[in-house]
């Protein structure tokens, strides 16, 4: 019996909005059914996780215009661990920002090329505005139609990975 396609889904979030998004992917992605799906927090994923999977979402918050220090520390300790071993595989990515997530998205895209993995989504990337130190570290509520689209892409990845086009 061959093996059932695994995505792995890392998230850091600070304020839950990105655990939201996360979720939602993780959600979409389970009712494929025919994907095994590990959604794990960035403080607890590593290389091993990334060579048993064999397609990704990664889910950050935009912190200073970068991803969150976690995440950075995530792919820090997994980078030469995965290297050579892990191209060609799907990602995608999710991103949460007060402002426009772009710095985010180049960042993990930068990381991915390295990786020689394969975008098979654009970022979707949820602005929430918060510009103040009290609305940036408040908890946040995504809205249900943004939800829906990280449930969407969770979906469509597993889809993918379960017909083997990715």
């Amino acid at each position: 019996m061959p093996l059932r396609p695994t995505l792995l889904i890392v998230y850091h979030s600070q304020t839950g909005a990105t655990h939201q998004m996360a979720q939602a992917a993780h959600q979409g992605a389970l009712a494929e059914g025919s994907v095994d799906v590990l959604l794990l927090h960035a403080s607890e994923a590593s290389a091993q996780d990334l060579l048993s999977a064999h397609g990704y979402i990664f889910a950050t918050p935009e912190n200073l215009a970068a991803i969150s220090g976690l995440m950075k520390d995530f792919f820090d300790r997994s980078y030469y661990g995965a290297l050579d071993q892990i191209q060609g595989r799907a990602y995608a990515s999710l991103i949460c920002a007060g402002n426009d997530g772009r710095n985010a998205a180049q960042q993990i895209e930068r990381i991915a090329t390295g990786w020689r993995l394969k975008a098979v989504a654009e970022p979707i990337i949820i602005c929430t505005h918060a510009q103040t130190p009290e609305a940036i570290l408040a908890p946040k509520k995504i809205e249900p139609a943004d939800l829906q689209r990280c449930e969407e892409l969770g979906q469509s990845l597993a889809a993918g990975l379960a017909l083997g086009i990715f």
